[in-house]
């Protein structure tokens, strides 16, 4: 039969399941609200719609490379119990292993990809929150290409809090990569270099240190020279290469890497939840709210 919009619209006030899901659900029920209902309980959709405006700020960033490529990615969970629960570990492995296969534009895209097993990552994803009884989500994800005479640089910390790919052209030492990994998991930079930060950000700043210089009452001849420097300051605390490198601070990070005759082309850095407002929890009621799951 034909399947109207006020019947889609039905289903998805009965179920919170979103509209093509519904679509599919009636089209493949023929219609019938009630069979189209438990399709998608049986599809775990309607049951992880239900968590659709629960907070899920926790979980793990996870690296995987093969070859010339990588992709890290970020999937979270509510709580941090089910961030290690092992179920949730396999689902990020098979996320990774898809996006790096397929290589989708997004996450939107990702989401409506067929896996090999022949669900969409969506309903893979949902499945999952029905097995595991928490909202869980792919929330970004980049996949980065390098040439055979380059390096992938892999570092996760704490078992993925923060994960960071970094990308070395003109050498292959994978311990440099990762050594710059690692710093820029400790300091996050915003950026690679210089030229990656836009005029209007520095701009911003330049007014704002000239204000401040200005204010402190010092001599308007000599408050353009002192912003110059100071905006030097500015610089090492966002780009990557203009930071004392973690591991030897008498040297910028961008020495560090010429030294290996090589250049940081690549820098993605993730930290679990960051920009997401978390619920204020505490760590009991989070225990007992797992135990009534």
């Amino acid at each position: 039969m034909a399947i109207t919009a006020q019947m889609v619209k039905e289903l998805r006030e009965k179920t919170g399941a979103g509209m093509m899901d519904c679509k599919k659900a009636l089209t493949e029920t023929d219609g019938d609200m009630e069979k189209a209902i438990d399709f998608l309980r049986e599809k775990g959709i309607a049951k992880a719609a239900k968590k659709s405006d629960r907070i899920a700020a926790e979980g793990t960033a996870f690296i995987k490379s093969e070859g010339n490529e990588a992709v890290i990615l970020e999937v979270n969970s509510e709580t941090d119990f089910v961030a290690k629960n092992e179920g949730f570990q396999a689902l990020v492995k098979e996320l990774a292993d898809h996006l790096l296969a397929k290589k989708p534009a997004n996450v939107e895209e990702a989401l409506e990809q067929k896996m090999e097993n022949g669900q969409t990552v969506g309903e893979y994803i949902n499945e999952a929150i029905a097995k595991i009884g928490e909202k869980l989500t792919l929330r970004r994800f980049e996949v980065k290409t390098k040439g055979d005479n380059d390096a992938f640089g892999e570092y996760l910390h704490m078992g993925g809090r923060i994960g960071v790919l970094t990308v070395l052209e003109g050498t292959t030492d994978a311990a440099a990569a990762k050594d710059v990994a690692m710093h820029a998991a400790a300091l996050n930079p915003k950026y690679i270099s210089r030229d990656a930060v836009s005029e209007e950000e520095v701009a911003r700043e330049r007014e704002v240190l000239t204000q401040q210089a200005l204010n402190e009452g010092k001599p308007e001849n000599i408050v353009a020279k002192m912003v110059e420097g100071r905006l030097s300051k500015f610089f090492e605390e966002i780009c990557l290469v203009d930071q004392p490198f973690v591991k030897n601070p008498d040297e910028k990070v961008g020495k560090f890497v010429q030294s290996k005759g090589a250049q940081v082309t690549g820098l993605v850095r993730y930290e679990v939840g960051e920009g997401i407002e978390k619920r204020q929890d505490n760590f009991a009621e989070e225990v007992m709210n797992q135990v009534k799951k």
